[in-house]
């Protein structure tokens, strides 16, 4: 699934790509998202300018000038294609090598742009979801109301982190991926995160010192803004507009590395694995108390 990371290379690369485009058609192919597609609102972006896109968590918003808000999940693997007045087509999101046969058979919904331009939402397994909102109602969606502030941004700091963990005896990784907690952060970072931070991802929350939470929102941050830097992880072969593939997945110390050596010289720990609440853990259990 892609996380912040992922997600924010996407959104900048479609802000770079299709901003100030007026859509002319919607074509509909498959309605039967994780969310059946509703015809009838997704048609009123017709003749709609697009005026700009953001990214709240893993969620993308597209505002167009008519006060309408396009919101699209990508579940595991959904993704966006577009298409120039060249009919050149360039990747945005996860997924393996461009190949028009197989890409047609799950492209589920595409929109055409007045200048002949398309973008194509394609989605294998149909987890990933587009619902459209007015912009007056956005912060009282369903999907956005409850998520805790962004971890690039101020709000998440040391006071809220302390008092948001007092008594809470949830592990600390479960915390980091509580959306209400903090937005955006996924399997994959959060253990990148607590590695970085010296601490293992079963660990109370509530037992964790002041040093230690600082640790977490800085690397938190550092982590996050490194792999955005570098495209995203590339897992399952995720690529900009520009075709440049994701390499993030080339710094990880401990995901998927069960078995081998810590990545720290002095370390001669080797990566663990444990299941937490049905996801894949991992550590070193020398550097991580």
């Amino acid at each position: 699934m892609p996380e912040l990371p992922e997600v924010e290379v996407v959104k900048r690369s479609l802000t770079k790509t299709i901003i100030n485009f007026i859509v002319k058609d919607v074509k509909i192919k498959d309605v039967n998202l994780r969310y059946k597609v509703k015809k009838q609102e997704i048609l009123k972006l017709i003749g709609s300018k697009l005026i700009k896109i953001k990214r709240r968590s893993k969620y993308l918003l597209f505002f167009f000038d008519n006060d309408i808000v396009m919101i699209v999940h990508l579940g595991m693997t959904g993704k966006f294609f577009t298409i120039d007045r060249k009919m050149i087509k360039r990747k945005t999101s996860f997924y393996y090598n461009l190949n028009d046969e197989k890409d047609q058979k799950y492209n589920r919904l595409i929109f055409i742009f007045k200048n002949s331009s398309k973008l194509i939402y394609n989605d294998v397994r149909k987890f990933g979801f587009i619902k459209i909102d007015n912009i007056k109602k956005i912060e009282k969606n369903f999907h956005l109301r409850l998520i805790g502030p962004e971890p690039l941004e101020s709000q998440f700091n040391f006071d809220y982190f302390k008092k948001f963990i007092k008594k809470r005896k949830l592990p600390i990784k479960n915390l980091l991926m509580n959306q209400k907690f903090v937005a955006g952060l996924g399997n994959i970072y959060v253990n990148e995160i607590l590695f970085k931070s010296g601490i293992k991802p079963n660990k109370r929350s509530s037992k964790l010192r002041d040093y230690e939470i600082s640790k977490i929102l800085s690397n938190t941050k550092k982590t996050l803004s490194k792999a955005i830097k570098f495209g995203g992880s590339s897992i399952k072969n995720f690529s900009s507009t520009s075709g440049k593939k994701g390499n993030f997945q080339d710094f990880f110390h401990v995901y998927a590395r069960k078995g081998q050596l810590c990545s720290n010289t002095d370390c001669k720990g080797k990566i663990k694995k444990i299941v937490q609440s049905n996801r894949s853990s991992f550590f070193c259990p020398v550097c991580q108390k």
